[in-house]
């Protein structure tokens, strides 16, 4: 949802948005933009999950040929941010907001493979992240 907040900083550019829930579908019809994919969700202890998803994300990456990824977290995140730098795009991690005492344990990851990283509190300034504002 937080990524969707943004969504009016890239009107008249082709989106695909990528998520783990079909529920968001609906957000995107009714603001009539963009494109949806769909992967599987999966944690660092889900391994053969986390290998899906990972085929997953590079497809779509693959076949859409992103110049930017902008991803608000977890492990898809990361995953795009690994396949757009793949074919060179630029990539941008904001942490969740809900991370208040630290990054993300991928945020952390990202601040060392993004373009950019933001953190959505000032106190977590570090790691490769910078402070950029909230999305709320």
């Amino acid at each position: 949802m937080q990524l969707l907040r943004l969504r009016a900083a890239w009107d008249g550019h082709e989106v695909t948005y990528l998520t783990v829930s079909e529920d968001y579908r609906s957000d995107l019809v009714a603001a009539e933009r963009g494109r949806l994919s769909v992967v599987v969700d999966a944690t660092e202890w889900q391994r053969l999950l986390l290998v899906k998803l990972g085929l997953q994300v590079a497809w779509v990456v693959a076949r859409t040929r992103p110049h930017v990824v902008i991803t608000t977290g977890a492990a898809p995140g990361l995953m795009a941010v690994l396949a757009g730098r793949l074919v060179g795009a630029r990539t941008m991690w904001i942490d969740s907001i809900a991370n208040v005492d630290e990054l993300s344990k991928s945020g952390r990851l990202a601040g060392r493979l993004t373009s950019r990283c933001l953190t959505q509190w000032p106190d977590l300034v570090g790691d490769g992240a910078e402070y950029g504002g909230s999305v709320l």
